[in-house]
């Protein structure tokens, strides 16, 4: 039964569903800076980033064969049909109650420590690729950290350049203004080619578990397909409660901090999408919205909303793992 096709067709709702709710549960990563400072009305914002998150969606497969083979290998899990409904149900509760509460958590960090806490139920750590989720753990930590870095030397570069050049304060933020609808197509697009990717390596993983699918190394045009469409549908409906946090309780946000946050930002996100690895959109965004706080004045960071998110990027993964752990062990009573 736990390998019956009712329970695969129920695998792929709940991973269009939690792709849907990772489209509005992150939209504020792409569009809360351009909101914010007036670049562009809430609405074009919002039909932008849908537009660009599904054109980015089609786009790469690699983060998908990552999620989809490197965390543990679906060929050899008996149960590997229930472990992906475990994981995606945990990490959907996860999205839901950090957007209620309006906190930018990660819905990466969800889906991979839900992936791992399932495998670690049903047979135990020897099943968890640990090496390949090790490589996963890097990226996750170690991208905002970067685009932390990047976006406090690249904002410091432009003050220094614009200070030269010594043009009136209206014109260079009128000028960021129109940059700035660039940098949220940008923005836009990375995230699609990253974050939607993890739902689609998520479904071939319960594809190969139940034979119906031969390696986690090929991708499906249709599971791209309606990944992208829930990914972009999840986007127009925008989560505004995470868009006031991004774009206003860490720092001021102007034009030309803006478009350098995104600017940087968005460069990572692609960049880890090229090598294949899964990164959390909100983690790198919000860091680099920290980098450019900090590059102007450390007074003008709020810390006290940065501490918040970070200690919710550190303790999602043992959470929703364990959260995990719990539904998969219910899931198997249900089904035996």
């Amino acid at each position: 039964m736990h390998t019956s096709l009712p329970l695969v067709i129920a695998v792929i709702v709940l991973a269009v569903s939690f792709d849907f709710i990772n489209g509005f549960h992150d939209t504020a990563n792409a569009i809360a800076t351009t909101v914010s400072t007036k670049a562009l009305p809430p609405k074009i914002a919002i039909a932008l980033a849908a537009i660009m998150n599904f054109v980015g969606a089609l786009a790469f497969t690699g983060v998908a064969k990552t999620i989809g083979g490197k965390i543990a290998d679906p060929t050899k899990l008996e149960y590997g049909v229930l472990i992906v409904l475990a994981a995606l149900a945990s990490s959907i509760f996860w999205n839901l109650v950090t957007w209620w509460y309006g906190i930018p958590s990660s819905s990466s960090h969800a889906l991979i420590g839900s992936v791992v806490g399932a495998v670690f139920a049903s047979a135990g750590g020897s099943h968890v690729n640990w090496s390949g989720f090790l490589e996963i753990f890097e990226a996750l930590i170690l991208s905002p950290v970067i685009a932390l870095v990047a976006a406090y030397l690249l904002m410091k570069l432009a003050y220094a350049l614009f200070r030269r050049i010594q043009k009136p304060p209206a014109k260079v933020n009128r000028g960021f203004r129109y940059f700035q609808i660039f940098t949220a197509a940008l923005q836009s697009f990375s995230h699609g080619t990253n974050d939607a990717q993890k739902a689609m390596g998520i479904i071939v993983f319960a594809l190969v578990a139940a034979d119906l699918h031969t390696d986690t190394a090929t991708i499906p045009f249709w599971v791209q397909l309606i990944c992208a469409i829930a990914m972009g549908l999840g986007t127009s409906v925008g989560g505004w409660k995470i868009i006031k946090t991004v774009g206003g309780k860490i720092t001021k946000i102007e034009p030309i901090n803006g478009a350098t946050a995104d600017l940087s930002s968005s460069t990572i996100i692609f960049t880890f999408t090229q090598l294949g690895l899964p990164v959390s959109s909100t983690h790198v965004i919000s860091s680099g919205i920290m980098g450019v706080g900090a590059a102007k004045r450390m007074k003008g960071v709020n810390w006290g909303v940065a501490k918040r998110i970070i200690i919710t990027w550190f303790i999602t993964l043992p959470i929703s793992a364990v959260i995990s752990a719990a539904i998969y062990s219910l899931l198997r009573l249900f089904f035996e």
